[in-house]
């Protein structure tokens, strides 16, 4: 499953990161996403505590067996093995955290999820690769740019990156050829505002549109 889930982000190269959206719009965002092309979403555990891990574990699993088959559900802000636990145990494919912990890194690959640990500098990026990850978040990379994605890349071109933060349809090709290999996006998708205002269909016209910004 593994390496699906892997073929999926290079060959599909979005995952949308979803923060902070109520139960009872999770499968209707998901499914405008869907519409747009969309085939991986983050499902974020939340480091405040408000919502608490067994809450974000179910919703992983109600948009895992809803989905399955057509889209790979994973979680986001992973910060413990318990959590990373939950996400396997409710049918997730994908583990993404904002840091690099190897102990996090090695114990998802110990349980066959993908992982995706969050690095901005060389050395950073190098240390994940070493613990076992099978892509590196570049995040923040909004303050960064494509410019210096692309000095980070020349000799670090083994390793897969995603970009994430200040990411959009307008810059996604420039990230690309910087070399970036995917990336995860947020707000410009997850709007919250067409959300409470059942305006779906924009969520899908958006999905396309950054979908299309990936070709």
């Amino acid at each position: 499953m593994c390496k699906k889930v892997i073929e999926s982000i290079l060959e599909n190269k979005i995952v949308v990161i979803v923060r902070g959206v109520e139960k009872n719009n999770l499968i209707p965002l998901a499914q405008a996403m869907y519409d747009g092309g969309i085939r991986l979403l983050e499902i974020t555990f939340d480091a405040t505590g408000k919502i608490s891990d067994k809450e974000t574990a179910e919703n992983i699993k109600m948009l895992s067996q809803y989905f399955e088959g057509k889209m790979y559900i994973g979680a986001g802000t992973v910060l413990t093995k318990e959590q990373v636990r939950l996400t396997k145990e409710s049918g997730g494919k994908f583990i993404i955290s904002p840091d690099i912990n190897t102990r996090i890194i090695r114990y998802t690959k110990k349980l066959k999820l993908v992982s995706m640990p969050g690095a901005l500098t060389p050395s950073e990026i190098q240390k994940a690769h070493r613990a076992g990850a099978d892509f590196v978040k570049l995040f923040p990379i909004s303050n960064m740019g494509s410019s210096y994605v692309k000095a980070v890349t020349a000799p670090l071109k083994h390793i897969k990156l995603i970009a994430v933060g200040g990411v959009d349809a307008s810059n996604m090709a420039e990230f690309i050829s910087a070399g970036v290999v995917g990336f995860g996006l947020g707000s410009n998708i997850v709007n919250h505002k067409l959300i409470n205002d059942g305006n779906f269909a924009q969520i899908t016209e958006e999905a396309k549109r950054c979908v299309n910004a990936t070709k």
